[in-house]
């Protein structure tokens, strides 16, 4: 049994978390009953109401799509326990209070349906002493899923079982948080904090350690422990003001208050500076100040010398710096210990206790010391675990310096490494698995059906996939296949970007795939699926005054988009992250897109002063026109559209993309980006089985004309007046009307693609010979950054 019949889900606590995997599950289309204690005064389902309404007010978003709180059904404790009847999943996610927890569990018990899974989202109380309170008909049904925040973003996933906890419901869920929610799941030992929490919140005790040891500035760690250590940009300080510095506490005496034999339990307790903040009420960002501050547009943050906030201004010294930018991790941890620079011996400190800590501890809290990474790697978004990092930088010399450090009286701890660290190994990661020190041997990654649905799943280091076979491979593109009928297109360039090899391989793939296979797929290994069109061939030829050059790139890209469109077999755009500019373009065009939920989409060439040229306006003008209400209204139908591309809006997720209409309603949402790959390759193969045909040649597109460009001059001009546009945003914005109207014709004149796309080009090169769209464009290559002039 690896799946459940999951129809309805029900999570008790309308808190922080419980209100976003709420949002999470209903973003992923699972009906979702939320419940809370009743409100004292007012509705009474008050406290539930007011929950699902900040969601839409919380950034990151919690809901794909704002329109799916009213998906959620409040509830109460009071009134609605007989919902939990028609649950198949019960999620409790309220207050890290044992009392409370099982308190609430009596409540329900009578109310819970005969095959129901009963799931604690605890971050690390103990399982087995929570499924006490609970019948002994449901110790089988029982287990911890521990979603990590924010539930939508974080793919980590603990799974935790009690001791009596069926496999088939381990396995089910496991399947279900998989594919259904887009996670990344580890199975967990019931140890306090379970993994992810254990690792984690003992790095950031140990940093604050070695800040003060060391002497340095909160704002001078953040800059050395963010992406400088391959880790977050909130850093270390920072992401304690997020989570909140009493949360951040409360977790910390967890850990004290559960691991008293912890040989670093002397270090589990909250700084003097971190309990006087909270006394102060300087919780951290939901209280306007902790760590950090924020006065007007400076960030000020707490100097502990003068007990009061200054400027954040403290960086990372450059030669430590350039230690950390070395790209060989042996001579980077090497130098790293050898510096005597005060940062430097700060972040070899750091890891030498961050390994320490984990070897020492692998045994009881993981499998595996795989499971330790990818806790780690998604649940703290670094992106190489503790163990990855160790074994990168010779897994031996290292083990050699931490021992050395112990004896020597540096090391937090005076435990000693585990035996098995020096059993002659150069690491815990191989071909045949991943260390397991219960069982003394390497564990291969799961055999759980499931998994099979990830062509590429997340390598850990040195893992090597087999590649496919090769069909044709340049500079800028691949094209491969397993076998199977389905050819697979990758980018090679920068961000995916659309360069001239791109296009080429593009319209080589097309004739491939039409000549050899039965679908393609345009699929990326890396995010992003497309960055957008190469701006820096195209400001080459620019300043090269080489027009003609211009128009013939953008003719052939019209000409790549057009071919991926009518292709003879079925081409699937599978995309992840960002799909901006040619990118989205790309995806329009395809027979159907299948898209990870975390894609952000648009057409955004206004903002480096240019028009959609790959075919966008056109496929717009297509849509629209295929679909024109009786009325005949085309211009109520081209706003929208007009409205996204004239400020370059790019969806917040997949479904956004399709109230933006960049999506189309069939187009297929993924929530597990690992699974992409393998859903794109079936919608592809499906719609070959169908008897896949192009669609016909649009010839008779009706269109807005001179009517439609006026109605949206006429708001162009008073945005413009009211100084919400500047002209050059106007020039672009006026054209835009033009191409998606079908130029200066008749309202409801019938035109073909060719006329769009020859409107496309020509005004794409009119603004590309302006000034200010140069000045755009250059900026945004130096700078990565938007100019508005």
């Amino acid at each position: 049994m690896s799946q459940l019949p999951i129809r309805k889900v029900a999570v008790l606590g309308a808190g922080v978390m419980g209100a976003q995997i709420a949002a999470h599950l209903v973003n992923a289309g699972v009906d979702t009953v939320l419940f809370d204690l009743p409100a004292k005064e007012g509705p009474p389902n008050g406290i539930v109401d007011k929950a699902i309404a900040n969601l839409g007010k919380l950034s990151p978003a919690p809901l794909a799509s704002k329109s799916l709180a009213g998906a959620i059904t409040p509830a109460n404790y009071d009134q609605h326990l007989d919902l939990l009847r028609g649950c198949d999943l019960i999620i409790e996610a309220i207050a890290e209070r044992m009392d409370w927890k099982k308190s609430l569990y009596d409540r329900i018990e009578d109310h819970v349906a005969p095959h129901a899974i009963v799931a604690s989202n605890t971050s690390g109380l103990s399982i087995n002493a929570l499924v006490e309170a609970l019948p002994e008909s449901l110790h089988a049904r029982f287990c911890g899923v521990h979603f990590f925040n924010p539930p939508r973003y974080m793919h980590l996933a603990e799974l935790i079982p009690c001791g009596k906890t069926r496999p088939a419901v381990l396995e089910g869920l496991e399947t279900f948080l998989t594919t259904t929610l887009g996670k990344g799941v580890v199975r967990a030992k019931d140890t306090p904090n379970f993994i992810g929490n254990r690792i984690g919140v003992f790095s950031i005790l140990s940093t604050m350690h070695h800040t003060a040891q060391f002497g340095l500035g909160f704002d001078e760690a953040d800059a050395l422990t963010g992406p400088l250590l391959g880790r977050p940009k909130s850093a270390t300080y920072r992401t304690a003001d997020v989570v909140g510095l009493d949360t951040m506490a409360h977790v910390i005496k967890t850990m004290a208050d559960t691991l008293p034999d912890d040989p670093w339990h002397t270090y589990f307790k909250a700084p003097d500076w971190h309990t006087a903040l909270i006394e102060k009420g300087a919780l951290g960002q939901k209280a306007g100040a902790g760590i950090f501050r924020k006065i007007g547009k400076n960030i000020v943050v707490l100097d502990l010398e003068k007990q009061d906030y200054r400027a954040s201004d403290r960086k990372a010294a450059d030669e430590v710096v350039e230690i950390l930018k070395t790209k060989n991790p042996v001579e980077k941890f090497a130098r790293l210990r050898a510096s005597a620079h005060p940062q430097a011996q700060f972040v070899w400190a750091l890891f030498r206790d961050l390994f320490h800590y984990s070897a020492y501890h692998l045994a009881g809290i993981a499998d595996t010391a795989r499971d330790v990474d990818f806790a780690i790697r998604w649940g703290y978004g670094w992106k190489l675990g503790p163990f990855e990092t160790w074994q990168a930088a010779d897994w031996k010399q290292v083990a050699g310096w931490i021992a050395e450090d112990i004896t020597a009286g540096k090391a937090m701890s005076t435990a000693p490494l585990p035996d098995w660290v020096f059993d002659g190994r150069s690491g815990v990661h191989g071909a045949a698995g991943s260390f397991s020190p219960a069982r003394d041997t390497d564990l291969p990654r799961s055999s759980l059906a499931v998994y099979q649905r990830q062509r590429f799943p997340d390598p850990l280091l040195g893992e090597r996939f087999a590649p496919g076979e090769t069909a044709f491979e340049t500079d800028a593109v691949r094209l491969w296949h397993d076998g199977d009928g389905v050819a697979v297109l990758n980018f090679k360039t920068k961000m995916n970007t659309v360069s001239d090899g791109v296009i080429d391989g593009v319209l080589r793939a097309v004739d491939a795939a039409e000549r050899g296979f039965r679908a393609l797929v345009v699929w990326q290994p890396n995010e992003p699926f497309s960055a957008g069109a190469d701006l820096s061939g195209a400001i080459g030829l620019l300043q090269a005054g080489n027009l003609a050059g211009l128009e013939s790139m953008v003719a052939n890209f019209q000409q790549a988009s057009q071919r991926l469109k009518y292709s003879l077999v079925p081409v699937v755009a599978a995309v992840r992250g960002m799909a901006l500019g040619g990118g989205c373009e790309f995806q329009m065009h395809s027979a159907r897109s299948v898209l990870a939920l975390e894609s952000y989409i648009g057409l955004v060439e206004a903002g480096v002063g240019l028009l959609p040229a790959g075919g966008g306006l056109k496929e717009i003008a297509v849509r629209v026109g295929a679909n024109m209400p009786a009325s005949g209204d085309l211009y109520s139908g081209l706003k929208p559209y007009f409205d996204a591309v004239a400020m370059g809006k790019v969806s917040g997720s997949a479904l956004e993309a399709r109230e933006l209409g960049l999506a189309r309603p069939d187009d297929v949402v993924v929530f597990n980006p690992f699974e992409l790959l393998h859903v794109a390759k079936a919608q592809a193969l499906a719609l070959a089985e169908s008897g896949y045909r192009p669609p016909l040649p649009a010839r008779a597109i009706p269109v807005a004309g001179k009517i439609g460009i006026s109605t949206f001059k006429m708001m162009l001009v008073n945005m413009l007046e009211g100084r919400f546009i500047s002209e050059h945003d106007y020039e672009i914005a006026t054209r835009i009307a033009i191409v998606l109207c079908g130029g200066e014709v008749e309202k409801g004149s019938l035109v073909d693609e060719d006329w769009l796309l020859r409107l496309e080009r020509e005004h794409f090169i009119a603004l590309a010979q302006m000034p200010k769209t140069q000045e755009r464009v250059m900026h945004m290559l130096k700078t990565g950054k938007p100019l508005r002039n």
